[in-house]
C-alpha cells in the first residue's frame, strides 16, 4: 500500500510568538511557585530579610533593561536615590518619581531598576527612584515621611507638582497613594497623574480575592500579607487611610491608571479602589490583565511589555 506523506500546516510568526510567550509563561510560573515554596518570605527576622533584600537588589540588577538608559545614584539628605535618564532627546520638565514594592520589609535602588527603567523607556520621562527606610527596624511613618522628603527635594529642584506622575508597585502604590492623601491633608497641590501596578490598597484584608484567589497566585500568600503588615504598622487601627489608602477621600485627586493581574491575590485592592476613585468623581482607568501575577510587569514576558506600553500612552495623552 503506497504511503501518503503527511501534511503539515504552516504555523506564522503570530502563533508562534504565541506558542513561545504561553512556554515563556508556563516555565515562569513553575519558577515563581518553586521560589514561594522553599522562601522564608514570611520570617520577619533579620537575618532572613537580609537574604530577601540582596536577592532583590540582584535580580533587579539582572532583569532591569538599561539599554538607552543612564543610572545615575546620589544621596538625597541621607536617602540613596537614583534617576533614570533615556539617553535620547526627551522633555526634561516631566518626570515620574517611582515607589518601589516589596511590602514595606524588602526593596531597594536594585529591586527599582527594572520597573523605574521601563517607566522611563515608555514614556520618554527621566524617573527618579528612592529607597526608603524598611520595617521591622523602621515602622509606619518612616516610609512616609522619607516619601515626602523627596516629594519636598523636588519642590526644591523647581518641578512643580503637575510635572510630576507618581508611580508605584505593591507597597509602592500604597505608598503612592499615602502620600497624595498626605499632600491634599497638608492643603499642598498633587501630582498631575497617578500610575498604580498591582497596589496594596487595604491592609485589612476585607476583599474576597484575599480567600478566591489564594490558590491562583504565585507570589503572595495571606501570610505574607499578615506579617509585613505587622512588622510595618504594629497594632495600629488598619482602616487608617495613611495605613490602608483604600478608605481616604480621593475628591481632587489626578487621573489614575491601575493595572491588576487577574490571578492575584490583591485584585480586590484594586478594584475597590477604582469604584471609591470613580464615586468621588476621579478620573480612572483600570486594567486587568488576564493569568497575569502580582507585579507581572517587572518580569520579561510579552504582557508585561505590553502593559507598559499602555502605561506609556496613559502619561503621553
Amino acid at each position: 500500500m503506497e504511503r501518503r506523506p503527511k501534511r503539515f500546516r504552516p504555523i506564522d510568526s503570530e502563533e508562534k510568538r504565541a506558542q513561545a510567550e504561553e512556554k515563556r509563561l508556563a516555565r515562569m510560573m513553575k519558577a515563581l511557585k518553586a521560589i514561594r515554596s522553599v522562601s522564608s518570605a514570611e520570617s520577619m527576622e533579620l537575618e532572613d530579610l537580609a537574604r530577601q533584600r540582596a536577592a532583590q537588589d540582584i535580580l533587579g540588577r539582572l532583569a532591569a533593561p538599561m539599554v538607552g538608559m543612564r543610572w545615575e545614584p546620589f544621596e538625597l539628605d541621607g536617602i540613596k536615590a537614583a534617576w533614570v535618564r533615556p539617553d535620547w532627546g526627551h522633555d526634561r520638565s516631566q518626570i515620574i518619581l517611582y515607589c518601589h514594592g516589596g511590602g514595606y520589609t524588602s526593596g531597594n535602588l536594585g529591586y527599582s531598576r527594572p520597573l523605574a527603567s521601563k517607566l522611563s523607556h515608555v514614556s520618554g520621562r527621566e524617573t527618579l527612584c528612592f529607597e526608603y527606610r524598611l520595617a521591622p527596624e523602621n515602622p509606619y511613618p518612616a516610609a512616609v515621611e522619607d516619601a515626602v522628603r523627596v516629594w519636598d527635594h523636588l519642590m526644591y529642584q523647581g518641578y512643580g507638582a503637575r510635572d510630576i506622575t507618581v508611580a508605584g508597585d505593591s507597597a509602592g502604590g500604597n505608598l503612592a497613594l499615602v502620600l497624595l492623601h498626605r499632600l491634599k491633608a497638608e492643603g499642598r497641590r498633587l501630582p498631575k497623574r497617578l500610575v498604580l501596578l498591582s497596589p496594596w490598597t487595604d491592609m485589612t484584608a476585607s476583599g474576597k480575592s484575599y480567600t478566591e484567589r489564594a490558590e491562583l497566585d504565585p507570589t503572595i500568600t495571606m501570610e505574607y500579607v499578615r506579617a509585613v503588615r505587622t512588622a510595618y504598622a504594629g497594632d495600629a487601627d488598619l482602616t487608617n487611610p495613611m495605613l490602608s489608602p483604600l478608605f481616604g477621600d480621593f475628591t481632587g485627586f489626578p487621573p489614575t491608571m491601575i493595572q491588576v493581574g487577574s490571578n492575584e491575590l490583591l485584585y480586590s485592592d484594586s478594584e475597590q479602589l477604582r469604584d471609591r476613585m470613580r464615586a468621588a468623581g476621579v478620573l480612572c482607568q483600570m486594567e486587568e490583565w488576564t493569568e497575569m501575577w502580582h507585579v507581572f510587569q517587572m518580569m520579561p514576558i510579552r504582557k508585561a511589555a505590553e502593559a507598559m506600553e499602555h502605561v506609556g500612552r496613559f502619561l503621553l495623552h
